[in-house]
């Protein structure tokens, strides 16, 4: 007796291969998913028989893109987390203090300083660099960029 989401249907015997097909696609599909949600993705195996296809039931989430910094580009296109950077080091350009590093940051943001909360505001804090949003002059130590430094939050 077959039991969840796949009572009542007819059921198609599978090659070994295919199987293992089916079984591979399903656990891409766990591991992709957003929020260990495991039933966002439905595999049925083809009408032919020759292959499996994904049966989307919820779009998955877009990851946060930092764009390039161009002039005239506000701070709402990052996300709030991002934003949370750009805010900080403001209020502290604004203040006349010096660059943070990570560790300021994160207990700026009311966050742990552990090394793991640490190492991904480093990694978010270097894509911002990178980009063009904030300035690293001594290793460890961010800033906000010139362009995005004189718009005071892009309004």
């Amino acid at each position: 007796m077959i039991r969840g989401p796949y009572a009542g249907r007819e059921t198609v015997p599978l090659s070994r291969a295919e199987l293992g097909w089916v079984i591979a696609r399903r656990r891409v599909g766990t591991v992709l998913t957003p929020d260990g949600d495991t039933a966002a993705v439905e595999v049925a195996p083809d009408p032919q028989g020759a292959d499996a296809q994904e049966v989307p039931r919820d779009a998955a989430k877009r990851k946060s893109q930092v764009p390039m910094w161009r002039e005239g580009l506000a701070w709402s296109v990052l996300s709030a987390d991002y934003q949370r950077f750009l805010t900080a080091l403001a209020d502290r350009a604004r203040l006349h203090q010096g660059p943070l590093t990570c560790q300021e940051l994160a207990a700026a943001f009311g966050m742990d300083v552990v090394p793991a909360r640490v190492e991904a505001l480093r990694s978010k804090a270097k894509r911002l660099v990178a980009r063009g949003w904030l300035a690293e002059q001594q290793p460890g130590r961010f800033t906000l960029a010139q362009g995005p430094a004189g718009q005071g939050g892009g309004s």
